[in-house]
């Protein structure tokens, strides 16, 4: 997976088409990532003794992470990224220029 966490993405499809955060979470196995800001939810808990009034919180649910796709730090439009292999080990670089990301 291309993806790690921390970095800046921006959404190429879906309803969220369009929106930009940073990676929270991600989940190789099933191929999905957490955006901040992105495909957030309501959940409803009840009232329970320690919390007799219940709440309402925001849930962050993972999306495809072939539905985002990388912004390049220089550029700031979204990339293909691509593996080298270097003196250091595997970097990963932006397609189109070559560039370390």
């Amino acid at each position: 997976m291309k993806i790690r966490k921390g970095d800046k993405v921006k959404v190429i499809s879906g309803s969220e088409k369009g929106k930009e955060g940073i990676v929270q979470a991600v989940y190789p196995k099933i191929n999905k990532v957490v955006v901040e800001n992105v495909n957030v939810h309501k959940r409803h808990h009840k009232p329970t003794q320690q919390q007799p009034e219940g709440s309402v919180v925001d849930i962050y649910v993972p999306i495809d992470a072939s539905k985002v796709a990388i912004i390049d730090p220089k550029t700031k439009k979204p990339v293909k990224v691509g593996y080298k292999v270097t003196k250091e080990g595997k970097v990963r670089v932006v397609k189109k220029t070559g560039e370390k990301i």
